[in-house]
């Protein structure tokens, strides 16, 4: 269970008590056969609203509740420590992601049509950029729209969507100009009802298998000029100033899980017997146990200190890109040493560890890849 750390107050752990209950009532049960089935039922969107789980940093004016950011955090934890990561990641893209752009580059009357929806679960939103053959370049992007009259025209394709099979409103990455330069690049909101949109199948992946990811297709999709966010060519501008936050809390899911694996692991090797004695009395399984906790004691201290300063607007790319890079790489060393503990169990999809391991790979690659991380670190070098 995760621990009570000074970051927080009572109202954050009051909310975590309640998400604890939530989890075990609402998901917990019906985990299995969202797993078997690719993708969370749509009405899990509503009871998460009903309960007050989405979106916390909305002010009341458009539903919600008003909080601070470490809301957020503790909801991201919670369901990562679950180890539901399917829901957990499709809620993080609805409120950590996505909500960023409209709370802070829409208009008042853009967040009057979509923020009370997505506090409510009745709206959910999606993040369109990854493009087949772009990846993490994003001013290769060739989803294009093209100004006609009062509209837009927008035709293209997106992959990797995550939310893509039930979302209502997607914030699209469009080209708007010619060339690769920023300046040509424009976020628009498009509708899911609107005529030429189009969902692709719900890709079948390695772990988060109940996660909702799915590729996307624009054809002469028509959208008011309305739904733009923050004006034309202002789109890299915008993601550069979100995308820390989005990292952050990637760094926060992947420390939460790898908390999860460490704990079931430590308590499976206490009970599991080997030569007369408990695997834990081996000296090298407890060796091995202090190195990850040190490792996971460290990612937490930093992970609290990018919390506070985030609450500050103070958070940099470079400290948002360390955290995610060091607490997803972490979380794949756990993972895997639970795995090898674990013996041949560890690699049965009915033990706990196995999932966990098969989740955890893919928090090295979305939200920028580690190689990326490296990258960006090394510019402040």
């Amino acid at each position: 269970m995760l621990a009570a750390r000074s970051i927080y107050d009572e109202d954050h752990e009051s909310l975590r008590g309640s998400l604890r209950r939530f989890i075990a009532e609402e998901i917990a049960p019906d985990f299995p056969r969202w797993e078997e089935a690719g993708i969370v039922d749509r009405s899990l969107w509503d009871r998460l609203g009903a309960s007050g789980f989405l979106c916390p940093t909305v002010p009341e004016e458009f539903g919600g509740l008003g909080a601070d950011f470490r809301m957020h955090t503790v909801v991201a934890e919670e369901l990562a420590y679950s180890g539901f990561m399917g829901p957990a990641a499709d809620v993080s893209v609805h409120s950590d992601v996505c909500l960023g752009y409209l709370l802070h580059q829409a208009n008042d009357e853009q967040k009057a049509r979509w923020l009370p929806g997505m506090v409510d679960g009745s709206l959910v939103c999606a993040i369109a950029m990854t493009e087949p053959g772009t990846g993490s370049d994003l001013q290769g992007v060739r989803t294009r729209a093209v100004r006609d009259g009062d509209d837009w025209v927008i035709s293209g394709a997106k992959t990797f969507i995550s939310n893509g099979q039930h979302a209502d409103i997607v914030i699209v990455v469009t080209r708007t100009g010619e060339g690769r330069g920023s300046g040509n690049m424009t976020l628009i909101v498009v509708e899911a009802a609107r005529e030429g949109f189009r969902r692709g199948r719900n890709l079948d992946k390695l772990g988060q298998i109940s996660a909702d990811t799915s590729e996307l297709f624009f054809d002469s999709v028509r959208v008011p000029v309305a739904n733009t966010l923050g004006g034309e060519g202002r789109a890299m501008g915008m993601l550069m100033s979100e995308l820390p936050q989005e990292r952050l809390i990637i760094a926060v899911t992947s420390i939460a899980a790898a908390q999860k694996a460490f704990d079931i692991t430590r308590d499976y090797v206490r009970e599991r017997k080997a030569f007369g004695q408990s695997v834990a009395d081996f000296q090298n399984t407890r060796y091995r146990l202090a190195e990850l906790k040190t490792e996971l004691s460290v990612g937490w201290a930093f992970v609290d200190q990018c919390i506070a300063k985030h609450l500050k607007s103070e958070l940099s790319t470079y400290e948002a890109s360390m955290a995610k890079l060091w607490c997803s790489e972490m979380q794949g060393r756990v993972v895997d040493a639970g795995v090898q503990m674990h013996g041949g169990y560890g690699f049965m999809r009915e033990y706990e560890i196995c999932r966990l391991y098969a989740d955890a790979r893919v928090q090295r690659i979305y939200g920028g890849t580690s190689e990326i991380m490296k990258e960006l670190i090394s510019r402040n070098l």
